[in-house]
């Protein structure tokens, strides 16, 4: 096509260096401007442009990666390569002239104390010819036309997967499609749980297991795999793509904090889906600062006893078992008081939901995510054997939840990157079979356009998810590009599930239509395992740390 540019990869690789560039006077300059943790505070506007710069630049930085893949292993074809061209082309447009973290917040250069010589050396000939074929309505029709012709599970091209991943990702495509989508509505529409038997299929497939060891019962598979599976069950249904969440972050907290006693106990029965977990650490009016919770655990003899409330727990009823965050210090008013226990629990009912003596609670309505429900819980005395004290030593829960953040955040990035395949799905679907004004509303431009960026911000949120996942694997620290991907992927979900509501139109706006679940599932994704705001303050305050320690 006319609209490819020649040498479109080192063209690409070439605006990164630019991108870094800039990306490294912002964190000088936010560093003058912040010279203590204690000032993140006071300049949040500065700090947080300074997390969404960053998550750009690493964007691109994988987009180009993955590009580069891609030509190697002679897989880079015309869609690959416009999907990149858009991508360069509106994230360099967005770095120098304005990102949006939210709707109505935009972040500039001069946010984080740019002044116009630094904006203007961006401008490279490079970046200004990537920003202007980029951004072309040409280039959008061509991704939108492609959409058009190649709906299903490759449609935004090739994810630069090997061939194991391909199948993992082909299997639960048509297991989601086939066994969870077109019942999905149905089970939203009227709030119940998922049925036990999906369930069941999901720990036939595996889905439990997927990263725990083999030898605790599981398929000892990467982190890449969970990313997978999580993307295909989430763009069937955000409710079975967040099952899978449940049982990672279980089984990570006891594989990296249980003694071996507690690893072999209960590794083997949350990898076969025998025991169900929920990870029950939120309270009321405490948020996202974890460390200030008031839930206390008393030893007495050979059991804690467990008195406090709780909020937020998904699937707390059907739950079997629960990671449970509580203080066993009660000198201490922070982190460095909680504990962690593996406490198991009785299946709840719809009639008696918490059947455990020391232990009731009521469900929590909510406008999405339905599919496991939510409930606040109390504790009153509830007790749990010390030997289901995670590590067998106080003091060390926070500790052990810290070490889950990665592996959490990247799944659920990967959940709002199905959230927004759902979204294009859907919204493609609509635009091709609905007619106005004598066409098809897809022929349409800014139908087409929507499509098309729905397309390029998927594949860019996938490839920042995937890289967080690779380096996790690795064994190196990557908090910082798991917030990137959850930071990024959880906006992408919101718009593509908006713009899938806008190209229904009024029907967007009726029960009946699927795109109105997918709306009110994708708008949690900006709150949930950090949100937004959170989720910049970390990354803000991990740059300026690392710049501090050079």
């Amino acid at each position: 096509m006319q609209t490819l540019l020649p040498h479109l990869i080192a063209r690409c690789e070439e605006a990164v260096l630019v991108a870094e560039g800039l990306l490294a006077a912002a964190k000088d300059s936010v560093a003058r401007a912040v010279p203590s943790r204690e000032a993140l505070d006071r300049h949040q506007r500065a700090a947080h442009a300074l997390a969404w710069t960053a998550t750009y630049v690493e964007s691109l930085r994988q987009m180009a990666r993955w590009a580069r893949r891609l030509e190697r292993e002679a897989r880079l074809g015309e869609i690959e390569q416009l999907i990149l061209q858009a991508a360069f082309g509106e994230y360099l447009a967005q770095l120098a002239g304005g990102i949006p973290m939210s709707q109505s917040e935009i972040v500039r250069p001069r946010d984080m104390g740019l002044d116009d010589d630094v904006a203007a050396g961006f401008w490279t000939p490079t970046v200004k010819e990537l920003v202007d074929v980029g951004t072309l309505r040409e280039t959008r029709q061509a991704i939108a036309d492609h959409l058009a012709a190649h709906a299903g599970a490759m449609a935004i091209g090739d994810p630069g997967l090997d061939e194991t991943m391909g199948l993992v990702r082909d299997q639960f495509y048509r297991f989601a499609q086939d066994k969870v989508a077109p019942h999905a509505h149905g089970w939203h529409l009227r709030d119940e749980l998922i049925p036990l038997d999906v369930v069941e299929q999901m720990s036939q497939l595996g889905v439990f297991g997927l990263t725990v060891p083999e030898e605790y019962g599981g398929a000892g598979l990467p982190k890449t795999a969970m990313c997978v599976v999580s993307e295909e069950l989430s763009r069937a249904y955000i409710g079975v793509g967040s099952l899978g969440t449940r049982s990672e972050i279980a089984a990570e907290l006891i594989l990296s904090g249980g003694t071996r006693e507690q690893r072999e106990r209960w590794l083997p029965l949350i990898a076969h889906g025998t025991k169900l977990p929920t990870a029950v650490f939120t309270e009321p009016d405490v948020g996202s600062d974890l460390g200030s919770l008031r839930t206390r655990a008393v030893r007495e003899g050979d059991a804690y006893k467990i008195t406090g409330n709780k909020t937020w727990i998904t699937h707390a009823a059907r739950a079997d078992v629960m990671t449970l965050l509580a203080r066993t210090d009660p000198n201490t008013s922070d982190y460095r008081g909680l504990s962690m226990f593996v406490a198991e629990k009785p299946r709840g009912t719809d009639a008696d939901p918490f059947p455990a003596k020391g232990m009731s609670g009521g469900e929590i309505g909510v406008l999405g995510y339905r599919g496991m429900k939510e409930f606040e819980i109390g504790f009153d005395g509830f007790e749990v054997p010390a030997a289901d004290l995670l590590g067998s030593e106080e003091n060390q829960g926070f500790k052990q939840l810290m070490q889950t953040f990665e592996s959490a955040r990247i799944q659920t990035a990967s959940r709002a990157i199905g959230v927004a395949l759902s979204a294009m799905d859907v919204g493609l679907s609509y635009a091709l079979d609905r007619k106005q004004g004598g066409q098809r509303i897809f022929n349409y431009p800014r139908v087409a356009d929507k499509l098309a960026m729905m397309a390029v911000e998927i594949a860019i949120a996938r490839q920042l998810s995937y890289h967080a996942a690779r380096e996790k694997d690795e064994g190196r620290r990557c908090d910082l590009e798991a917030g990137m991907a959850k930071l990024l992927a959880a906006r992408v979900a919101w718009a593509a599930a908006d713009n899938a509501v806008q190209i229904h139109g009024g029907n967007g706006f009726a029960l009946e239509y699927p795109v109105s679940r997918i709306l009110c599932d994708a708008r949690i994704l900006n709150i949930f395992e950090g949100a937004a705001e959170i989720q910049a303050q970390v990354i803000a305050r991990r740059l300026l740390e690392d710049r501090s320690n050079r």
